[in-house]
């Protein structure tokens, strides 16, 4: 029987919407796997310290890190840009040992989950997951159910669970009340926590997300440091959402105040009408012996990391850090009298100052990795140009020679 010309257009509107989502998934798939372009270092940028080999929150053993991402222009016209990033203190080997931990809200206008608990025990008891604001509850209930399926209760025989889950605002390019994370994003973005490379910029939760009015989202670094004879890692990863353009500074050049062009918000709000709004939230993890005062300490160091960027931690910026230590594995998995290994609060300087540095190159980082991206209502936000970058970094005297 013949194929009608109505049918036809029908077969092919079919075809179009099937090679449409593949593509949709393709880029999705794409932007959450490769780890393409440049990072901070390739440019040039200068930074104090020395990086572990990759550079990465995963130099610290034992720590994966997982992304979901989507992106997705919806027949109905909105346009998903988020997604959900896991980090692991301890890997899917072992759910069950907790971490000593330590947080610190530079300014509170952000969300947090499990941090109550968190600051009464001193310990971080599964993995830390950051998403979009709206998207919190959903991920929180996804982490719980996801634990429980693993098959094994906590350390004391109860299958319970307060999951830390933090989150910054991606609604200027995301359809953020369109509630697209759903629990099966949570779940693969923790099954898909990895060591090695961190994939940076467009991916998992910072997919959607802007710094400086720049293209921004997931970046990481890592220091090295040794401290009477042994030695230690700070790895730290952010998912950066903060920041004004003409505060930006990139190893102390005034970046902000010479690109002046294509700023995220510039069609849709006035220039000065509201401070730093933004949001960037941290995540601290070593492998030096602290207890959990100690790490509230390194975790307040953070925030110094965010200055050198040019933050000032406005009104509406939600600024939250969190800080594990994946030492003590064996004290901290059974015993009612373990014994614990510590350092001298006089030996943190050499932690502090990695965290400063390391947290400095991971926001420099997330915004080197960042590729151009449009989104709902017309919205986009440009990439920062490496070009550009270079030349101010030569014109001040504070480029080095690409590595």
């Amino acid at each position: 029987m013949p194929v009608t010309f109505p049918a036809r257009l029908q077969h092919l509107a079919t075809g179009f919407r099937a090679l449409r989502s593949i593509l949709t998934l393709s880029l999705a798939f794409a932007t959450s796997t490769v780890l393409a372009g440049p990072r901070a270092r390739d440019l040039g940028v200068p930074f104090e310290g020395t990086p572990g080999s990759l550079n990465a929150i995963t130099d610290v053993a034992g720590v994966t890190v997982g992304h979901e991402t989507l992106i997705q222009d919806l027949a109905d016209g909105h346009k998903v840009r988020t997604g959900v990033t896991a980090i692991l203190p301890r890997g899917k080997a072992d759910l069950q040992t907790p971490a000593f931990a330590g947080w610190f809200s530079q300014n509170g206008n952000g969300e947090m989950t499990g941090t109550t608990w968190l600051e009464e025990s001193g310990l971080l008891d599964g993995p830390v997951m950051i998403t979009n604001t709206h998207s919190v509850g959903v991920v929180r209930d996804a982490v719980i159910a996801w634990r429980v399926r693993q098959g094994n209760p906590d350390r004391y025989g109860y299958f319970w669970s307060l999951p830390v889950v933090a989150e910054t605002w991606d609604g200027h390019l995301n359809d953020i009340n369109g509630f697209h994370v759903k629990p099966e994003h949570a779940e693969r973005a923790l099954d898909s926590a990895a060591g090695g490379p961190v994939a940076e910029g467009n991916v998992g939760g910072g997919t959607g997300m802007i710094c400086h009015e720049f293209k921004c989202g997931i970046g990481t670094s890592s220091r090295r440091v040794s401290i009477d004879g042994r030695d230690f890692t700070v790895g730290v990863l952010v998912q950066a959402n903060y920041g004004l353009r003409e505060t930006l500074r990139i190893a102390g050049v005034p970046v902000g105040q010479h690109l002046r062009e294509h700023r995220a918000y510039q069609d849709q709000r006035p220039k000065r009408d509201v401070g730093d709004t933004g949001s960037i939230i941290i995540v601290v993890a070593t492998d030096a012996p602290l207890l959990p005062h100690q790490l509230k300490r390194v975790a307040k160091r953070a925030t110094m990391g965010l200055a050198r960027m040019g933050s000032y931690a406005g009104d509406g910026s939600g600024d939250i850090f969190v800080v594990f230590s994946t030492a003590n594995a064996g004290p901290l998995g059974n015993g009612a009298f373990p014994s614990a290994t510590f350092m001298e609060n006089g030996k943190l300087d050499a932690i502090f100052e990695a965290t400063v540095q390391a947290t400095e190159e991971s926001i420099v980082n997330a915004l080197v990795a960042a590729k151009d991206m449009d989104g709902v209502d017309g919205h986009y936000a440009k990439a920062l140009p490496h070009a550009e970058l270079k030349k101010l970094l030569a014109r001040y005297g504070r480029g080095t020679t690409p590595r």
